[in-house]
């Protein structure tokens, strides 16, 4: 019977909140907003790139004078250059409009910066003289040098393949560390979609002051475990509508958007990592869903429970104004602090779980906690329903909820 009720109540409970064209339009405004972002973007650099392509096609022509020596006439020839001596005669020139541009070479442009003038062609076009003085000089050293070896050392640009060891074994580094940290970010988002739903669940039957007509049929157990599994439930379909628009837009629109190709080859997937990761975010969301719920089922109403729901989110987020000091110093006391206070656990050890500073032993205290707790409060979320069901106007009174014969005689009422 228990078990039908439960049925009962997840089928009522997610058929209700999908049934609303309310909670669609929220939901469905997110992905419709990203997807004309994208399509906006996609436009824009569409429209930028052909842009910057025709300016690129378009060929300079400039004058210039060196005070340095390190100008060679001939690559300055071919990128359009000729050399004067008559700077300001130049600068006449350009501002009239019979000359592209004109480029003034210090006697040391290592420290002093190469004067560019030029004809104005745009926040973009204008980009083009800097990029054609430049190239002068660095086709000129290159000539010099001889060695194109030489001349990408003198540059810097050099690629340095870094490896690293923890125990003998080699260290995944940045790679090993983004696949946990997704738990985090869904734990995140999946919290901010729901945290309306998760306070109302209960509120919403004592404002419509029916609970103690469900109260009759339906055990109250059996009601507030549904409501949570419900939560869990509308909270992956949201989680999946949002999800949707960013998957299409980079299989089709990475290109379009310059976004990077993600290699998954090339990330380090820690089985053990991965699981800790998602037993912290599911213990967590446990633990948060069924305060929120014990929240209303305590208040008589949205406006009185929003402000210890906020608290709430303090609690689960205060980790993060100390982020540096939980990835440079774990193992300090705030950090432990934070570790083990329930509230603070799931943001710190999912971080330290990523960043492999969370050893076997404490995760599973950590998990442990968040789960057996979620469990307890679950049991007085149950408890401060039946006595709070009836209280439309005041907060329930812990003392009468564990006053043991008189929570006892209230509840026979």
């Amino acid at each position: 019977m228990a078990q039908h009720n439960l049925r009962t109540v997840i089928a009522f409970e997610v058929g209700r909140t999908l049934g609303k064209k309310k909670f669609w339009i929220i939901t469905l405004l997110v992905p419709i907003a990203i997807g004309i972002v994208v399509g906006l973007v996609t436009l824009g650099n569409t429209s930028s790139m052909n842009t910057i392509d025709a300016q690129s096609d378009a060929s300079i022509t400039f004058t210039y004078s060196d005070a340095s020596g390190y100008v060679d006439p001939a690559v300055a020839t071919t990128l359009g250059g000729t050399a004067v001596t008559d700077d300001a005669a130049a600068i006449a020139d350009v501002k009239a409009g019979e000359e592209d541009a004109h480029f003034v070479y210090p006697a040391n442009p290592a420290t002093t910066p190469t004067q560019v003038y030029g004809v104005d062609k745009g926040l973009f076009g204008n980009g083009a003289y800097e990029g054609v003085a430049t190239q002068v000089l660095i086709s000129s050293a290159q000539d010099q040098i001889g060695d194109p070896a030489l001349t990408t050392l003198a540059q810097g640009d050099v690629s340095v393949n870094a490896i690293t060891y923890t125990n003998g074994e080699e260290a995944a580094g940045f790679l090993g560390v983004v696949p946990p940290l997704i738990f985090l970010g869904l734990f995140f988002l999946t919290f901010t979609l729901l945290s309306n739903q998760m306070l109302t669940s209960t509120l919403e039957e004592k404002e419509n002051r029916v609970t103690e007509m469900i109260l009759t049929t339906l055990n109250p157990t059996a009601l507030i475990s549904g409501k949570i599994i419900s939560v869990f439930i509308v909270g992956f379909v949201q989680v999946m509508v949002f999800l949707l628009p960013v998957l299409v837009g980079y299989l089709f629109f990475r290109t379009s958007l310059n976004l990077p190709e993600v290699d998954l080859s090339s990330f380090s997937f820690d089985p053990a990592k991965m699981i800790v990761g998602a037993l912290l975010a599911v213990g967590g969301f446990a633990l948060f869903t069924g305060t929120a719920v014990a929240i209303g089922a305590v208040m008589p109403n949205a406006k009185d429970a929003g402000g210890w729901f906020t608290a709430l989110i303090i609690l689960m987020i205060v980790p993060l104004y100390s982020v540096s000091l939980v990835l440079s110093d774990p193992h300090s006391l705030v950090v432990q602090l934070f570790t083990y206070f329930p509230y603070s656990a799931p943001i710190t050890a999912m971080l330290r779980n990523a960043f492999g500073s969370l050893s076997g032993w404490e995760a599973a205290i950590v998990i442990t906690e968040l789960f057996l707790l979620s469990a307890v409060v679950l049991q007085l979320a149950v408890r401060l329903f039946r006595y709070g069901s009836i209280e439309y106007t005041n907060r329930v009174s812990f003392k009468t909820v564990f006053a043991g014969r008189k929570a006892k005689s209230l509840a026979l009422r």
